[in-house]
This record gives C-alpha cells, sequence and structure tokens, in this order.
C-alpha cells in the first residue's frame, strides 16, 4: 500500500457512467445498506458525515435517521448526481471536497466511511481515522463498511482494514457484520468520562 488510488481513476468511471457501480440498482448494495443502517446503535442522529457518498443512495437512507446530511465526493459529476437525488430533502448538503485534505468544519454524532479507506495509503488512511476521530462527538458513531475481495485500485480488503480501525486511538468498537463479501464494523467515542452510552436495549428501559 505505496500509494492512493489516483484522482484519474475516480474520474474515468465517471465519464463512463453516471453511478459506474449501480448502487442505485443492485441488490447487493440495497442489502448492505439496509444492514449499514440496522446496525447503528441510536434511532437518530443530529448530523451525520458521508465522505465519498458517490450517488446518493445512501445518503438518502441516511436522511431518514438524521436531523442534517453532510455528504461530499471528490468527483464533481458524483457530487451533482447525490445532489440531484437529494433535492427534494432540505437537511440534505452536498459538497465537491478531497478528504481527507478537505475535511469540515464542526462535529457530527455520526460519521459514515462507505467503501472509502481501501482507497488511501498509510499516511492518508491515518490522517482520514485521525479527523474523523477529532470531528466525532463524544458518544457520536462511526460506521464502516468495505468490499472484502481483491481489487486492483484498493489498497486493501476489508478484513484487512479491521486491524487499523480497532487500533484507532479514541474508539471502541461495537456491533459488526462479517458477509462474505464485505466487512461492517461499528465505532463509539467514549463519553468525556470514558463511558460509552447506552445500549440501545439499556437506553429503552430493558436493562
Amino acid at each position: 500500500m505505496n500509494t492512493p488510488t489516483p484522482g484519474t481513476y475516480f474520474d474515468a468511471m465517471y465519464a463512463r457512467a453516471a453511478d459506474p457501480w449501480d448502487l442505485a440498482g443492485r441488490w447487493y448494495e440495497q442489502r448492505k445498506y439496509a444492514l449499514t443502517l440496522a446496525a447503528l446503535p441510536r434511532p437518530r442522529y443530529r448530523r451525520a458525515f458521508e465522505p465519498g457518498c458517490s450517488v446518493g443512495v445512501l445518503t438518502r437512507l441516511l436522511a431518514d435517521r438524521c436531523d442534517s446530511v453532510l455528504a461530499c465526493d471528490r468527483v464533481p459529476r458524483a457530487v451533482e448526481e447525490a445532489a440531484a437525488r437529494n433535492r427534494d430533502l432540505p437537511h440534505v448538503r452536498t459538497e465537491h471536497l478531497v478528504v481527507p485534505e478537505q475535511w469540515p468544519e464542526g462535529t457530527f454524532d455520526l460519521v459514515v466511511l462507505s467503501e472509502l479507506l481501501y482507497y488511501f495509503d498509510e499516511d492518508g488512511l491515518r490522517d482520514i481515522l485521525d479527523r474523523t476521530v477529532q470531528g466525532l462527538e463524544p458518544g457520536g458513531t462511526l460506521v464502516t463498511v468495505h468490499w472484502d475481495h481483491p481489487v486492483a485500485e484498493h489498497r486493501l480488503t476489508g478484513s484487512r482494514l479491521v486491524s487499523s480501525l480497532r487500533q484507532t486511538p479514541g474508539l471502541i468498537e461495537g456491533c459488526g457484520f462479517r458477509d462474505p463479501d464485505f466487512v461492517l464494523q461499528t465505532f463509539t467515542r467514549p463519553l468525556p468520562d470514558g463511558t460509552l452510552p447506552p445500549t440501545p436495549a439499556a437506553a429503552e428501559g430493558l436493562l
């Protein structure tokens, strides 16, 4: 993992098709998104950040659980597609940002890194995870989802990302899902006293 995936790769993908990975059409993606949402420990979030949003399919699903969503991508055409898909949702904002060099101001109680981290080299991966922790509010949730098969343009698989995520200071691992095709993990930033927020069962008085 010596160099990040070049930006020209993404430009070429979107030059060939508006939705190059068919995120809006494949059952594989629909199922993965449903599992991603089900893994979130809280029913609702205040402010979510989704870098690498592509055409905004997951963005729209996150909008049902969030008061506001900031979605971004490095490819202008992807940003345009995501904005069009979510134009009827005033609490969704899409921006052209190249992470981790460009990072939004403020904090978030939900950060979604879906099919993103395997494009970075070691320094870039460390940078984006550090920025994620810094911008994640105490008690906030990080969810990561990554394809787990070798791809020429991917620097890592989902399985190989697991240790990097687990070793990131300031995150406590929660529930996850290991599929034959992808790896899903959730993490929480501890509260200021070092404890974790109540589990869903505890929050509803079941414990």
